[in-house]
């Protein structure tokens, strides 16, 4: 059997996100159904830069499988310290374990360490790139919320140069329908022209782009907020200027609707603050229950494995 990765969104068709979706609800329903799905198997956490959510959603999705986990969540842990390639780190490691998580700070790095694999090779995030997982979290969210995944105008805020969860996000909900896209950033961090040019231009997409949150607010069905990246920025004196431009608080959500969906990939920093957590409309901690059953359904697909 040809071994399947997940590095792009867009590895993934339209009807298999669905039965993903599917998966993972039926999980959220059924959690002892899949208790012994990935017994015996191993799942090897590559984390070549910091996280939380991420890392630990994979150890916990793949523990609630019925398997293990191995590996690292910093690269002064791994020999790579000493001078190892990535291509000879998964190489190794891919003799140890079933599947491989794999996070890096540059872009295509699990791109290229699935030409070194003999196992799948998940894209936990590859610099200002992509972010599958992520996104795979938000569309089971969104579903969930909405119980739909098309016709609803959905408003992307912050660090739109930089942010893979929104890059990856939006490369998922251009195969929708009825989707329109407002970009909320200032100058400094607006959405890549690429994206815009070979996603949303290419197929001719409705989206729009402003530096004002209050007057995108009303027209808004889903509100994706993201922190201001520290690590992405060369220039601290830039990233000290911009950090603060976004603070979502009760006040800016007056004239949003009564079931506005506000998401979050965290972590945050300023940009939502702890009152707006009362708020009903609120989902960004469904999110993160939401990435482990996900990443569940994700680890059995890449394994070939059915319930």
């Amino acid at each position: 059997m040809s071994i399947r990765n997940l590095i792009d969104i867009t590895d993934l068709t339209v009807e298999e996100i669905d039965q993903l979706i599917a998966t993972a609800e039926d999980i959220i329903e059924n959690p002892v159904k899949y208790q012994d799905a990935c017994a015996h198997k191993q799942l090897a956490t590559l984390f070549f830069e910091p996280s939380t959510r991420t890392r630990l959603s994979f150890e916990s999705a793949m523990l609630a499988l019925g398997g293990s986990v191995l590996g690292f969540s910093e690269a002064q842990s791994s020999s790579t310290a000493k001078g190892e390639t990535v291509g000879d780190t998964i190489h190794t490691v891919s003799c140890y374990a079933d599947i491989i998580a794999m996070r890096h700070p540059k872009e295509g790095a699990p791109y290229a360490a699935a030409q070194f694999s003999e196992v799948p090779i998940i894209n936990a995030g590859d610099g200002g790139h992509n972010h599958p997982t992520q996104t795979l979290t938000d569309l089971l969210t969104i579903h969930r919320e909405k119980g739909r995944l098309d016709n609803f105008t959905i408003g992307f805020c912050g660090d739109l140069k930089f942010g893979r969860t929104v890059h990856s996000l939006v490369n998922a909900l251009s195969r929708q329908s009825g989707i329109k896209f407002v970009f909320i950033s200032p100058e400094e961090l607006k959405m890549p022209d690429y994206i815009k040019e070979t996603v949303l231009d290419k197929d001719s997409l409705p989206y729009e782009e402003t530096a004002s949150l209050e007057e995108a607010m009303p027209d808004l069905d889903i509100l994706y907020m993201t922190r201001v990246q520290k690590e992405r920025f060369f220039n601290e004196a830039d990233y000290v200027r911009l950090k603060d431009t976004y603070v979502l608080d009760p006040e800016k959500l007056v004239p949003a609707k009564s079931d506005l969906c506000i998401l979050h990939p965290l972590p945050r920093v300023n940009e939502i603050t702890v009152s707006v957590d009362r708020d009903p409309r609120a989902c960004y901690w469904k999110q993160v229950k939401n990435g482990k059953f996900i990443r569940m359904a994700l680890i059995m697909k890449l394994l070939g494995i059915r319930v």
